[in-house]
């Protein structure tokens, strides 16, 4: 019997060769010193650029992600932060305010959209996005525009600003 438990057929031209088994080199033999043997790391270097499975790297690679629950804003953090957009909002609403516009550090949380995930709308992950304000939309969407990110009011966990006032009624000149 064959490895397989597959038996051989007995005309097979290579039987000789095929029981003959692995050659084994020694250092002490020509060929062994002409070619000596390579260690995995470098053996592992020469197939690392073939993928065979396309997409299964970026696949391993969201399994990484550490999914949470969506933290709690406390009720004196929204009002901060509904205060921040207020002012936001009246320095990009005008063409004055597009030429001066302000910089902002929004940390929101994003909800999970992989659907191979376990965590996929229940879960999500806090990211942080700085930048130009572009624009506060206060319509039904109600979001705001960081750059090409558009972060939606509910989905603010903290917001910093630079140049806005740091108590209501200052923006209104009281």
């Amino acid at each position: 019997m064959t490895p397989g438990n597959m038996r051989m057929p007995a005309d097979f031209k290579y039987k000789n060769v095929y029981l003959k088994g692995k050659p084994a080199h020694t250092g002490a033999d020509g060929f062994a010193r002409r070619h000596p043997a390579m260690n995995l790391g470098r053996r592992a270097k020469i197939f690392s650029p073939f993928d065979a499975l396309r997409g299964f790297g970026d696949a391993v690679k969201s399994k990484d992600i550490v999914y949470v629950d969506r933290p709690e804003v406390s009720e004196d953090e929204q009002r901060e932060i509904d205060r921040k957009l207020a002012a936001l909002r009246e320095l990009t609403r005008f063409r004055a305010g597009k030429k001066n516009r302000p910089c902002v550090k929004i940390a929101f949380f994003a909800v999970c959209t992989d659907p191979d995930s376990i965590a996929c709308g229940l879960m999500g992950t806090v990211r942080t996005v700085s930048g130009v304000c572009r624009r506060v939309d206060d319509g039904p969407g109600r979001a705001v525009t960081v750059g090409d990110d558009v972060i939606l009011f509910d989905d603010i966990l903290s917001l910093s600003t630079e140049g806005l006032p740091e108590r209501a009624g200052e923006a209104d000149g009281q």
